[in-house]
């Protein structure tokens, strides 16, 4: 994946706060950090689909192959 170099300016107490939480260092902190947002958009997304989306699941033979 191609990368980007780029200068953020950002609270020292929550920098501070979120390379706590992560144990990492800032590089790393910041990563996550948009990880975690892109994940929470994605979820969002899922969410919205809840009850429009139709499955027809037959449990009982989904566990056929669990005997």
């Amino acid at each position: 994946m191609p990368t980007r170099k780029i200068t953020v300016e950002v609270p020292d107490a929550l920098l501070e706060r979120a390379q706590e939480a992560s144990g990492k260092g800032v590089t790393a902190t910041v990563r996550e950090g948009l990880r975690l947002m892109a994940a929470a958009d994605a979820y969002r997304g899922l969410r919205r689909l809840r009850g429009k989306v139709k499955l027809s699941v037959a449990l009982d033979r989904l566990r056929e192959d669990r005997v």
